[in-house]
């Protein structure tokens, strides 16, 4: 079995667009694991700092291009998309997710993504957008592309992680 692991902090550009999210916004945890190299990954996300209040609309969730965070969410690319499909079947497009209680609490298999071979995610980047994905019905270019997710609000590349890491949330 693989483990990989994305930890972050906010964008510092959004802290003036957002602060509201953005001030306390952390991913505590994205843990992803695969147990053989044609298998389904799973994901394990726990994240913390949005607003309390229960009404809130999805954030979405992607993996992008590059791990490269030299600035900020920035400079990581565009959505992962090794195939060249539309939105939403890219390997790196997690859907949207709805903070409860200000957290985000999810448990998810069977992705299409994988951490083997040359469309592995290790290196890649997770970002965390500030509106929820259209799923490609946006009927705009930009919604096949990228789901009209909105700005980046924080991100973290993806890397190896030890087995014995303690990121779990009770599925």
């Amino acid at each position: 079995m693989l483990q990989l692991f994305c930890s972050a902090l906010p964008q510092a550009a959004c802290l003036s667009v957002q602060p509201y999210c953005c001030k306390k916004l952390l991913i505590l945890c994205i843990l992803f694991r695969q147990y053989y190299s044609h298998g389904r990954l799973e994901a394990i996300f726990y994240l913390d700092g949005f607003p309390l209040d229960n009404d809130q609309s999805g954030r979405a969730i992607h993996i992008h291009e590059l791990g490269d965070l030299s600035n900020g969410c920035d400079s990581t690319g565009g959505h992962y998309n090794p195939f060249s499909v539309n939105h939403p079947r890219h390997p790196g497009d997690f859907g949207n997710f709805f903070p409860k209680d200000g957290k985000i609490r999810k448990y998810k298999t069977n992705l299409f993504a994988t951490m083997f071979g040359p469309y592995s995610i290790m290196g890649r980047s997770i970002v965390i957008h500030e509106q929820e994905d259209d799923m490609g019905k946006g009927n705009n270019k930009a919604s096949l592309e990228n789901g009209n997710a909105g700005k980046r609000l924080a991100c973290c590349v993806i890397g190896i992680s030890r087995s014995t890491l303690g990121c779990t949330i009770g599925h």
